[in-house]
């Protein structure tokens, strides 16, 4: 019988922070690092990320978290940490009862956050100012 741990697939929800907070909260603004806080958590656990979410003050209920539950593509939701998840969604507690509703579990992955420096910081700018222009953030 297979490993069923192997078998969760997993949803990460990333904060669309606007870029003008990048000096305030630059981890709220940078959803690639939170989506790779979230993929390292899930790889720990033997999960495998099928869905990355971006969203800014999403209700709960709305149909975009929920799609890839009812086709079972996601079995389990996570984010980086509440401060994303309250920027993500419009009501953390709503969000959280929706999925005890639905049967569905939500972690944090509470990972350290990477620490931003003068030039991330500028790298991460780059990388959300110009993506029209074909820049890939490398």
């Amino acid at each position: 019988m297979g490993d069923v741990v192997a078998d969760v697939r997993v949803a990460a929800i990333a904060s669309l922070t606007p870029l003008e907070e990048l000096d305030g909260d630059p981890f709220l603004v940078d959803t690639r690092s939170q989506h790779a806080m979230c993929a390292r958590w899930a790889a720990e656990h033997g999960y495998v990320v099928t869905r990355q979410l971006r969203v800014y003050g999403l209700r709960p209920d709305h149909q975009a978290l929920w799609t890839d539950v009812e086709s079972g593509q996601v079995d389990l939701f996570v984010a980086p940490n509440d401060r994303v998840l309250a920027r993500a969604l419009v009501s953390v507690p709503d969000f959280e009862d929706e999925c005890e509703r639905r049967g569905v579990r939500f972690e944090f992955a509470g990972l350290e956050e990477p620490v931003y420096t003068a030039r991330s910081k500028a790298s991460v700018h780059r990388r959300l100012s110009m993506p029209t222009a074909g820049y890939d953030g490398c």
